[in-house]
């Protein structure tokens, strides 16, 4: 839903909610271009209806990542652009919970870029963040990549790296992690949602991002 103030990353679970994923012309959130949107709806905790798009950025395809996604310049070329299919994603979402996989560093900000660019206001949405939820009740694995946490669960992952079929993966993903039993966090990490952690450092104890070296974020005890 649009609104004037960004949605709250969740720390729980809820058997109502939409998965997203995007694929995207390359890392930078404030510069790059999605290339494909899909949404799994779910309702009871099973899945109820999808939304899938392939979407013309309007510029070329970085080599580096059609060698991720596998999605070229030719299988886009016929796709409309963000500004038809966005409003689609959006009419699909709805006032829905949003899950998805290191959504709140990655995929949050190129949809909240994108509907301030096209509407002048921001998706107000609360989302939930399945990397930081992994980091906390699967902390016996030493990656938590998306295929991690399916390869755990012996879950395929058959078409990893295009949205819908990481889309379907996730929800199964989070559907099973929510049984886990959770240790909630003393302090989160503002900018990945991982759990801060105390240490000890040269000048005393600090807080440190438990996704280092990915993130580095520290704050003083």
């Amino acid at each position: 839903m649009l609104g004037n103030k960004r949605g709250k990353l969740l720390r729980e679970y809820v058997a109502d909610y939409t998965v997203f994923d995007l694929e995207t012309t390359g890392v930078r959130t404030d510069y790059d271009s999605i290339i494909e949107i899909s949404a799994v709806k779910v309702t009871g905790g099973k899945v109820a209806d999808t939304f899938s798009s392939l979407v013309n950025p309007g510029r070329p395809i970085p080599y580096g990542a059609t060698k991720v996604n596998g999605i070229s310049d030719e299988m886009v070329a016929d796709e409309p652009p963000i500004d038809i299919v966005f409003p689609k994603f959006m009419e699909f979402i709805g006032e829905d919970i949003l899950v998805g996989h290191n959504i709140h560093s990655f995929d949050m900000k190129f949809i909240w870029r994108v509907a301030e660019e096209m509407y002048g206001k921001t998706i107000g949405n609360d989302y939930i963040d399945t990397l930081s939820m992994a980091r906390r009740c699967l902390p016996q694995l030493a990656h938590h990549k998306l295929v991690d946490i399916a390869t755990y669960y012996q879950i395929s992952t058959a078409g990893a790296h295009r949205a819908l079929n990481d889309c379907l993966m996730n929800q199964q993903c989070f559907e099973l992690m929510a049984k886990e039993k959770i240790v909630y966090a003393e302090k989160v990490c503002p900018r990945c949602g991982s759990e801060l952690r105390r240490r000890n450092g040269r000048y005393g104890e600090f807080f440190g991002c438990s996704g280092f070296p990915a993130c580095r974020y520290t704050e003083n005890c």
